[in-house]
Parts: structure tokens; sequence; C-alpha cells
């Protein structure tokens, strides 16, 4: 598994890192744009995430119907074409135009569905929790370097080494990524046509729970840099943007450090909704602290506890998304989800611009709350992802007509044939069957 996972999360780490190592610092260099103002300052900051929610389905289907290397690389050319236009920005209005050409080459729900592709459902939380591991690593280089890079030499420098380490992920993308197996099975037109992804209500409640997610980490990047740096006679702490590595190097220890104990519990275990409940009440803490810290240090305690809570949702959020799924709508389906996950960002953005133009950051922190106390109350009244299995037949054993028969019974979810490794799969709910009686209807 390690063999098939590892490239395809490199080429996701380079381009999360190139991603990432603007988040830092970008709030406070598009303040000092011509033309500027902190609600267009949010607007960079999530601006990107308005293309990406726009053209993650489109490239979820895509992938799903041509296949997921030539998805990746047209994705990968489009960031690589963004970075450069960020990178010669002398004013507001081009940095946004990057940003959005930026976000406009939408791969992650091509390489999660193509991760879903390639490894079975019981190993894919370990898989999408490497490659989340490959994440929160380049993530905590990211905050690291993006402040002594930027601070010394100017964030056009950021954009830059983006284009390079994109260019890069192409090498990998065509080098090492294996060719993903072939599937087969028995849909109807009908059934794959695009709104069969929202008739699951547990697919619904993921999507939701990405928005929320991904809002509230676009309103904490926001405000971070801003509060840090700014003058104490302006409600901030005064530190030099050189200085940030200094709180987010800690929070990126103690998140990186959340993420396997949330992975174990969450897929092991079959807790993975008592761990986002646990996950939201930390996010909330964390941005209390925030909003009303008087002190650097307070303050950082709340960046610490948001990176803790954010983190545990990471090895999780795809693998059940991947999970409810169907074989056929993988793609389409984490395009979805990814979708909402982008669109958060970009609304987060600008309500965290926003509020921080007219009001405080104690009203952004009360802002936080409120959705965070809604988020809960979402993910407490969700289905367990955890409730379904699959059971794996080699075809030399089993017929498979009679394996496709299987789906008329109501306790059968799905079943499909995996060419590739010449295996049939049945999906099956483990409230209703046990994988023995499954076996036993075959025969």
């Amino acid at each position: 598994m390690i063999k098939q996972i590892m490239p395809l999360s490199l080429i996701v780490a380079l381009r999360f890192f190139g991603l990432f190592i603007v988040l830092p610092v970008l709030s406070i260099y598009a303040l000092d744009m011509e033309g500027a103002t902190p609600f267009l300052a949010g607007l960079v900051v999530g601006g990107y995430a308005l293309t990406q929610a726009a053209f993650q389905v489109p490239f979820g289907m895509m992938s799903d119907k041509f296949g997921r290397k030539q998805v990746l690389l047209f994705g990968l050319l489009i960031f690589i074409a963004g970075s450069v236009v960020a990178a010669l920005s002398d004013n507001i209005y081009m940095l946004l135009i990057g940003r959005f050409l930026q976000g406009a080459g939408a791969i992650g729900s091509v390489v999660s569905a193509m991760i879903a592709d390639l490894v079975k459902e019981e190993e894919r939380a370990h898989a999408m929790a490497i490659m989340g591991g490959t994440i929160a690593m380049s993530f905590a280089a990211a905050m690291i370097i993006a402040p002594i890079v930027g601070g010394h030499w100017g964030i056009d420098k950021l954009f830059w080494l983006t284009a390079i380490l994109s260019v890069a992920a192409i090498g990998v993308l065509f080098t090492a990524v294996p060719k993903p197996p072939k599937i087969v099975h028995s849909y109807s037109e009908e059934e794959s046509k695009f709104f069969e992804v929202f008739k699951d209500k547990a697919l619904t409640r993921m999507y939701i729970t990405f928005l929320f997610h991904s809002s509230i980490m676009t309103m904490a990047f926001f405000i971070i840099p801003v509060v840090m740096t700014h003058p104490v006679t302006e409600g901030g702490f005064g530190w030099e943007k050189a200085e940030l590595w200094k709180v987010y190097f800690p929070a990126m220890i103690f998140g990186f450090i959340a993420m396997a104990p949330a992975a174990i519990f969450g897929e092991k275990y079959g807790k993975g909704k008592e761990i986002f409940m646990i996950s939201v009440a930390v996010i909330f803490l964390g941005f209390i602290a925030m909003g009303f810290a008087t002190t650097p240090w307070v303050f950082i305690l709340g960046v610490v506890l948001f990176f803790i809570g954010f983190n545990m949702f990471e090895p999780l959020l795809q693998s059940f998304v991947a999970k409810f799924a169907k074989v056929h709508q993988k793609g389409a389906a984490l395009g979805v989800a990814n979708t909402f996950a982008y669109t958060g960002i970009f609304i987060g953005g600008l309500l965290a611009g926003y509020i921080m133009q007219h009001y405080d950051r104690a009203t952004l922190a009360i802002v936080v709350a409120v959705i965070a106390i809604v988020w809960f109350i979402w993910v407490a009244t969700m289905p367990s992802p955890n409730n379904r299995g699959n059971v794996y037949l080699p075809l030399d054993i089993f017929d498979r007509e009679k394996v496709h028969a299987l789906t008329e019974h109501d306790a059968i979810v799905e079943s499909y044939v995996n060419e590739t490794e010449n295996i049939a799969v049945i999906k099956y709910d483990k409230d209703l069957i046990d994988e023995d009686e499954v076996r036993g209807m075959l025969s």
C-alpha cells in the first residue's frame, strides 16, 4: 500500500505546500498592496477557493470518465500558471487573478478518488492518514518557512517556489504513480447522473461538515498574522513577520500529534463521529482564546487548540466520503465534498475580512463560536460512518452474475468487480447483515 500511496501523497503535499506557504503571511502582504482593503485582503486569502469550488466537481467527474492521471496533469498546469501570475502581481487585483487561477487547478478530489481506487476500503483510513500526514508535514514546513522567506525576501518568492514545486509534482505523477485498476460496475446511466451523489443523507452530512471545517480554517489564518503583527495600539501584539514561525511551529507539532489517535479511534474503533465532536469543541475553545486574549501567550494557546481540533479531522474526512460513495461516483462525490470545502474557504475569507474591517477579533470569535455550536449539533445527529463493511471474493471461485444479483437484497449497498485484481467487492450494511451471511447468500 505504501508504494501505491506515497507518490500520490507527495504530489498532494507539494501542491498543498504551495498553497500553505503563503497563508501565514498573505493577509498582511495583501493589505500592503496598491488598492487593498481588509475586505479585498480577505478575498485574496479565500479567493482561490471560489474557483476551487467551481471546478472540483467537473474535475472529479472528468477523472471518472477520462482517467485520473490526465486530469491531474491538467490541474497542475493551471495551478502553475496561477502561481506565476501571483508572483508577478504589483496590485491587489492582479494578485486576486493569480489566486483565482491557482484555485482553478482543482485536483484534490481526483487524488482522493485515485487513492480510493488503489486501496481497499478497510485500509483506506490508513492510506488517507498517510496522505494527511504528508500534508501535515508540508503544512508544518510551510508555517516555518513562510514567515522567514516572506519576511526577508518577499512573498513573491513564495509564489515562485510554489510554481517550481508543482513542476516537480508533474514529474512524480509520470514516474512513480501507479495505474489505477480497471473497475466494472452494473450501474445504469440514470444511476450515474451527477445528482445521485446528493441522495445519500450520510454523504450530504459530510458535505456540510467540509463547509464548516474549511470556513473556520480560513478565518483562523486571516486573523493569526494580522493580530500577531499589528501594533499594540491597534489591538495586536507587535511581533515581526519573521517571528510568526514561533506561533505556527508549536501549533503544528501538537496538531500533527493529534492526528494519529484521531485516525485510530475514528477508524479502528469506529468512533469517527465522537472524534468529530471532540474536534469541534476544541476548535471552539481555541477561537475563544484567540478572540479574547490580552497577551500573546494566551493567543498562541488558542492557535494551538485550533490546530489540534482542525488536524483531528484530517485523516477521516476524505476517507468517510469515499466510504459512503458508491464505486461509480467516488470522483464526483469527493468533488462535491471539496466544492463545499472550498466554498467554505471563500466564505470564511470574506467573512473574516468584513468583520475585521468593521468590528474586531472578539466579534469574529463570537461568530465562530456560534458556527461551532451549530456544527457540533450537526455532527452529533449524523449517521455513523462505520456501519458499512466489505467482502472481497475471488472470481475464480464465485460467479460474478450471482455477485451482481446480490444488490437486490436490502442489506447490500452495492457490488462491483475489480478486473485488475480479479475480485468482486460487496458492500453491506453491518446493522442488517454480517460477512458470513453475505458469503452464505452466494453458496
